[in-house]
């Protein structure tokens, strides 16, 4: 297991930077790796990571918008605010799908598209 600590800069510090490793951090930019062939693979796989979140924050974001359209449309027609059938629903294919943080991952999606309870 890895216990080095890292600066908010993403390098070792300077007590826990290896003998002989580039002293200024410059080589990892911010990859926590002084190997060039390595941090050029994470800085890739940190560009694909940064589209994937781009992606994640457009599906939040129609996903909130779509779901309070469905509210006020059921609220607008006489029917109830929530349906917990459905935010069970929803609750346990999350669960089902992603374990324990599918829960809360689950219940931040719901309130984002309804608002606290």
């Amino acid at each position: 297991m890895m216990t080095d600590v890292v600066e908010s800069s993403g390098s070792l510090a300077p007590h826990d930077r290896p003998a002989g490793g580039d002293p200024t951090g410059a080589a990892a930019a911010g990859t926590g790796t002084d190997d060039s062939a390595a941090a050029e693979r994470i800085s890739e796989i940190r560009e694909r990571i940064d589209e994937i979140d781009r992606t994640i924050i457009a599906l939040w974001q129609e996903r909130a918008a779509l779901s309070q359209e469905v509210g006020a449309t059921r609220m607008a027609s006489g029917g109830t605010r929530l349906v917990l059938s459905r935010e069970r629903e929803i609750l346990e294919r999350f669960r089902q799908a992603l374990g324990a943080d599918g829960t809360p991952l689950a219940l931040l999606l719901l309130r984002a598209g309804r608002g606290p309870l």
